[in-house]
């Protein structure tokens, strides 16, 4: 799984499964050795296929990214739910337009989620033990209009084709502290230690992994990218939505 890939994966169950509400957050303490995480927004779309056939025309998300604070929509413009994570402030929100509500989140809930989902993903890739990926080059494609080089990772009973691209000052260690808080960094630390040798940041991903004897595929693809400073106020809770505890009674 490459990091947007995971991204794809905590976000759409943060908006579709209570139990795992707001799975997605980065939150490891700021450390000085790291550099300053990038500013960005992407759109992407990811299509789940079981045995060969698609179960939908695929997900689309939107996602704006600065360091410790982020932003996540489904579906189109300001239409579908989002969530909002402020690990600067220790402060996570399920925001429903329709009902102009925020649902607040517990972020030590969502973090053992996040840790539990991301093991199972692990064991089910196989991908766990350092220097246990095999990585071979694809053809390179264009992706989102950025030329992009093609790698093959095969892990366990995984295959991950991964196309990067170096044509944008960002690279996957931009998401390093995500993956270690969500536990996918330990989890999955022979694809990860691979994924980071890659060069420059990834565009699209094709996961393929048996699971019981079926197999699943996840594509997932950058349609949109910006790297510049996000708005502030995407990160702040809209005027006039009511507040709520998570699994509270609606008023």
């Amino acid at each position: 799984m490459s990091s947007l890939q995971v991204f794809h994966f905590l976000f759409r169950h943060a908006l579709t499964a209570p139990l795992l509400a707001g799975a997605l957050a980065l939150g490891a303490p700021a450390s000085a050795a790291r550099p300053r995480a990038p500013e960005l927004y992407f759109e992407q779309i990811t299509v789940i296929s079981t045995g060969g056939e698609a179960a939908g025309p695929g997900v689309h998300s939107r996602v704006w990214y600065a360091g410790r604070k982020v932003r996540l929509e489904s579906g189109g413009a300001g239409r579908g739910p989002a969530l909002i994570l402020r690990l600067d402030q220790g402060a996570a929100w399920r925001l429903d337009p329709a009902e102009r509500t925020a649902e607040r989140l517990d972020l030590e809930q969502l973090r053992a989620q996040s840790v539990s989902d991301s093991a199972l993903a692990g064991e089910l890739m196989g991908a766990g033990e350092p220097d246990s990926v095999r990585t071979s080059p694809l053809p390179g494609k264009t992706v989102a209009g950025y030329p992009c080089r093609g790698w093959r990772l095969r892990a366990g009973s995984a295959v991950v084709d991964v196309y990067t691209t170096t044509a944008v000052p960002v690279r996957l260690d931009a998401f390093a502290e995500f993956l270690e808080w969500t536990g996918a960094a330990e989890a999955m630390a022979g694809l990860w230690g691979e994924m980071r040798k890659l060069p420059g940041f990834p565009l699209e991903t094709r996961a393929l992994v048996n699971v019981l004897g079926e197999v699943q595929e996840t594509v997932s693809t950058v349609t949109r990218l910006r790297v510049a400073p996000v708005p502030a106020s995407l990160f702040e809770l809209p005027a006039g939505y009511r507040v709520r505890d998570a699994g509270a009674p609606a008023p």
